[in-house]
């Protein structure tokens, strides 16, 4: 194992109190030597790929430094080409996505899946995992013969996978010759993809092994039907007293304020963040880590919403509800208000022309302390390439390079929607408009932006002061946006427990919110937690952390 310094390791014995001993520190690190390696303390750490913006239309609305995303109006009059040829060598590639969409027809009934397949030159084995199924799969996949692993691979940040940083080490290429520093040149659009992503990514062992799906700033957000709010008494500058007595109003007649779908812990994170408290793991001005369950600030978000439910402000089924049930009681009125991620929006306000105006919530104040909103990691999950010779292994990066085609671009605009006067027209003002196939033939039943994409933009065609409202309510919320210290950071016990020592905090959190539990289940799982690797997890993440740094 490498050293530790004893700075760190007072930080760590910090972190966790009596509950953290040395040799409980050590017992972390002997889990294995490939634990041992995922690490990056101790590692030469290879330089992230050198940053060159991809040519492109000026945005409309102004991006900031801190994270407020550039925004666009109207569409392009016209559009640029960032790949000269075609990339691909004839062969077949085999890959594997998530999706949150309706399973794909196949290639040969898929017009969509073969324009794509024309224009990468290759023909595509596309394997599509629904996200309830997504953990199990890669499950099998990674237990699996390697010689059967896809080529390409989304692994997906929305789950901790067991021992996901050991897999992606033993049988992904490591990318680091190609795409460390200067070399990721040969790749344009890989060139184009912000820092911030590929920090959150992360190194595995000093080693880059992804390519990072770049997202915005903003995270976890609370959609609001802002008239169903705003006839209930909705204001800005609002309060948390506030926020409830507007729930209770909203909430009659068979119409709820609050929705929720299984394992979002009745959308705690919004809560959370509007209470200050971290989000997941916070570090301090000494780099010791300190966990969300353990600050006060996050036990009064859970109490909270547990008042807010037992009001009777919670749809009933927002234990059991899936996402997809949420969103369509959430367009016919049945709900007022959902949890799910900032760029939702994409969907949201095309599928509400209509019936309602969606609005992203400010955060409420707590006990006369402005609220904060959720921080986003800034990759959704990153792409990995199973090992290969040199030749594949950069000609699956052409194609990777050829998704990550910028907004302005020909090829973005394929990839988002396909081939015109088939999958889309152009309204008057240019911006596609998806036909009756494009509603069924499209990159969210076919997720070919979950293998790599460009940086995100704000844009939603013919919808500009929707554009223009988002953009404001950015400006407005990333200042007070809270990020999880340890996106980009490696822990052993993390990638080896994590999803176990989750699901124990997700169960209790979800029992007091829904009133089947006290509050002190939850101090007594809190202390559970710990004890079982919460600890050890603060104490690899400063180590992480000092290496980082």
């Amino acid at each position: 194992m490498p050293s530790m310094s004893r700075r760190t390791l007072l930080r760590s014995v910090a972190a966790g109190g009596a509950a953290v001993t040395v040799p409980g520190l050590l017992t972390a690190c002997s889990t294995g030597s490939d634990d041992n390696d995922v690490s990056n303390a101790g590692k030469d750490l290879a330089p992230w790929p050198a940053y060159a913006a991809g040519a492109g239309p000026r945005p409309d609305l102004a991006p900031t430094d801190a994270g407020v995303q550039a925004g666009y109006t109207s569409y392009p009059s016209s559009l640029a080409t960032s790949v000269p040829r075609t990339p691909g060598d004839g062969s077949t590639v085999k890959v594997l996505t998530v999706t949150f969409g309706t399973p794909p027809k196949g290639a040969a009934q898929n017009q969509y899946w073969r324009a794509v397949e024309k224009a990468l030159g290759v023909k595509i084995e596309f394997t599509v995992v629904p996200q309830a199924d997504y953990q199990k799969k890669m499950a099998t996949v990674m237990a699996g013969d390697p010689d059967s692993l896809p080529d390409v691979i989304n692994v997906f940040g929305g789950f901790t996978l067991p021992r996901e940083a050991q897999f992606v080490q033993r049988r992904a290429e490591d990318l680091t010759p190609h795409l460390s520093g200067a070399a990721v040149k040969d790749y344009p659009n890989l060139a184009g993809i912000p820092a911030h992503a590929w920090r959150d990514m992360g190194r595995i062992g000093g080693r880059l092994y992804g390519i990072p799906l770049e997202r915005p700033l903003p995270g976890s957000t609370l959609w609001l039907n802002q008239g169903l709010f705003t006839e209930a008494g909705m204001k800005s500058g609002w309060t948390s007293e506030d926020f409830a007595a507007v729930a209770r109003r909203a909430t009659h007649d068979k119409r709820y304020a609050l929705g929720a779908s299984v394992g979002s812990l009745f959308g705690n994170a919004v809560h959370a963040a509007a209470h200050n408290a971290p989000n997941a793991w916070a570090v301090d001005k000494n780099g010791t880590f300190h966990p969300h369950y353990g600050d006060d600030r996050y036990r009064a978000a859970v109490a909270f919403q547990a008042q807010l439910r037992k009001n009777g402000s919670y749809h009933p089924d927002a234990t059991s509800m899936s996402q997809v049930d949420l969103g369509t009681l959430y367009l016919n009125g049945t709900v007022a208000a959902l949890q799910d991620g900032f760029g939702a929006y994409q969907t949201r306000y095309p599928d509400a022309e209509g019936l309602l105006t969606p609005a992203p919530a400010l955060p409420y104040s707590v006990d006369g302390a402005p609220g904060g909103i959720v921080a986003a990691r800034r990759s959704f999950g990153y792409t990995i390439i199973k090992k290969a010779g040199k030749e594949r292994v950069q000609m699956l990066l052409r194609l990777l390079d050829h998704l990550a085609a910028p907004f302005g671009t020909k090829e973005w605009e394929l990839v988002h929607y396909g081939l015109e006067g088939v999958h889309f027209t152009r309204g008057k003002d240019g911006a596609p408009r998806q036909t009756k196939l494009g509603e069924v033939e499209n990159v969210s039943n076919l997720p070919f932006r979950y293998l790599a994409e460009g940086p995100q933009v704000l844009f939603l065609p013919g919808l500009p002061n929707a554009v223009r409202a988002l953009h404001t309510w950015q400006r407005t919320v990333v200042p007070v946006a809270i990020r999880n210290a340890s996106f980009g950071l490696k822990s052993a016990t993390e990638t080896s427990q994590g999803a176990t020592l989750k699901a124990l905090m997700d169960d209790t959190v979800t029992a007091v919110i829904a009133g089947r539990a006290p509050m002190s289940e939850y101090d007594e799982a809190v202390r559970k937690w710990r004890s079982r690797g919460g600890d050890r997890m603060a104490g690899e993440f400063a180590e992480e952390y000092d290496a980082n740094t």
